[in-house]
C-alpha cells in the first residue's frame, strides 16, 4: 500500500478499482436492477391473474404453496406471486387485478423453500388482502 507524501492520487486509484468487486456497487453502476427486474425498479406493481397454480416446496420441506401467475399491466411481463397465509388464495379470482411486492428474499432472489417466486400479492381489486381473509371488507365486485 502507497505511504509516501504523495500518495493520496494511487491511493483513490485503488479505491475505485476495488469498488467493482463489491456486488451491490456493481449492481448499482451498471444499472442492473432497471434492466432486468419485472417491476422496473418500483417497489409495487399492478397486474391481471391469469391463473391459480400450486407449487411444491423444495426440499427439506414438503407442502404446496398457493401461487398466482400474473401478467403485468406496465410492460406485460409474467410473473409468479404468492398468496400468503390462510385461505388467501380463496379470495383471488382469475382476471382479477391484483397489486405485487417483492418478497424479501437476499439479493432480490426467492425466499426460503418457495421455487421460482420472487413477489407476494398485497392487494386484490383495490382492497388490502389481509382485510378480506379477517373478514373486515368484502371483496368488490367487478
Amino acid at each position: 500500500m502507497a505511504r509516501g507524501e504523495f500518495a493520496g492520487r494511487i491511493l483513490e486509484r485503488k479505491r475505485k478499482q476495488h469498488r467493482w468487486l463489491k456486488k451491490t456497487w456493481k449492481r448499482k453502476a451498471l444499472g442492473l436492477k432497471s434492466k432486468y427486474d419485472p417491476l422496473e425498479g418500483a417497489p409495487q406493481a399492478t397486474g391481471i391473474v391469469l391463473k391459480k397454480e400450486g407449487k411444491e416446496q423444495k426440499q427439506p420441506h414438503s407442502g404446496i404453496i398457493k401461487c398466482v401467475k400474473v401478467q403485468l399491466t406496465k410492460n406485460g411481463k409474467k410473473v409468479s406471486a404468492h398468496a400468503p397465509r390462510d385461505k388467501a388464495i380463496t379470495f383471488i379470482d382469475e382476471h382479477d387485478e391484483v397489486t405485487i411486492e417483492g418478497l424479501g428474499g437476499s439479493q432480490r432472489g426467492q425466499m426460503g423453500s418457495i421455487p421460482g417466486v420472487r413477489y407476494r400479492v398485497v392487494m386484490v381489486n383495490g382492497v388490502s388482502l389481509s382485510e378480506l381473509r379477517t373478514g373486515r371488507k368484502e371483496k368488490p365486485k367487478r
